[in-house]
């Protein structure tokens, strides 16, 4: 009989792990503690595992999470003891942490917002949370679940699309491509619609139609598209690399037009 493990933390448990750890000085924190008790609840609530995972005595424990805000504190680069070992995803996590401190402690605070408000546990898992390579953005995959939810809300959809026909030709904000002028009456009034700043950083409360980008698949895929420590792209910060890549001989599609912002 194969007696299971608890399973390997997740984006989500690590951001709040971190969070705990740099709060603290990036010293670890013992299992007695307040703050670690009260995450391991946290995590145990978070629907994140399978019932049978959750239910596993070891899984999450205030033990499991002193020994992960261990793995933070003597992994870190200036850290003058040994360290313990500790899988990638907990060293990238430590580099997130390093070298964008305030955006992943906001990453954890809106996690911990949605999880309060209950939000994020009613929210079903979106088919692109997690990536070809099976890595989630760093908001971790709660936080782009609950964006690709609000992307794919139709009402929420369809303001945003009136309010950009309003404007001019419906068309992608980074690359200019016309649905409509590539597809004819098929693709009049198509785009697909993108928040353009992630939610740890614009809130998770509400989303407001100025917060919203009408983006063609392919750059909506591109923003949405996440590395390992990198957290989402804005449509902006996807148009630069698109500028910087043109200079190398890539080409922009010919559809591309100034955007009214860019004019």
């Amino acid at each position: 009989m194969v007696t299971m493990r608890s399973p390997t933390w997740t984006e989500d448990e690590l951001v709040l792990a971190g969070a705990l750890v740099v709060k603290n000085g990036w010293r670890e924190l013992r299992t007695k503690d307040p703050e670690v008790q009260e995450l391991s609840e946290l995590l145990q609530s978070l629907p994140l595992h399978s019932l049978e995972a959750r239910s596993l005595p070891s899984f999450r424990s205030p033990d499991s999470v002193s020994r992960k805000t261990t793995d933070f504190m003597t992994n870190h680069p200036d850290y003058a003891g040994g360290s313990t070992r500790c899988g990638k995803p907990t060293l990238l996590m430590i580099d997130a942490f390093i070298s964008r401190e305030a955006e992943m402690l906001e990453a954890a605070q809106a996690i911990e917002e949605g999880i309060a408000s209950g939000e994020l546990h009613l929210l079903p898992a979106q088919p692109d949370e997690v990536d070809e390579a099976g890595s989630t953005a760093i908001e971790g995959r709660l936080l782009v679940r609950q964006a690709l939810a609000r992307e794919r809300n139709p009402k929420l959809r369809a303001k945003k699309i009136k309010q950009a026909c309003a404007q001019g030709p419906l068309r992608c904000e980074v690359c200019g491509f016309d649905f409509a002028r590539a597809y004819g009456e098929l693709g009049e009034g198509y785009i697909e619609v993108h928040h353009v700043t992630p939610l740890h950083v614009a809130g998770t409360a509400t989303t407001t139609l100025d917060g919203l980008a009408c983006l063609c698949a392919n750059c909506h895929r591109m923003c949405h598209r996440s590395r390992p420590g990198e957290s989402w792209r804005t449509p902006a910060a996807l148009r630069q690399l698109m500028r910087a890549s043109s200079g190398q001989g890539v080409l922009l599609p010919r559809s591309r037009e100034l955007c009214p912002s860019e004019q």
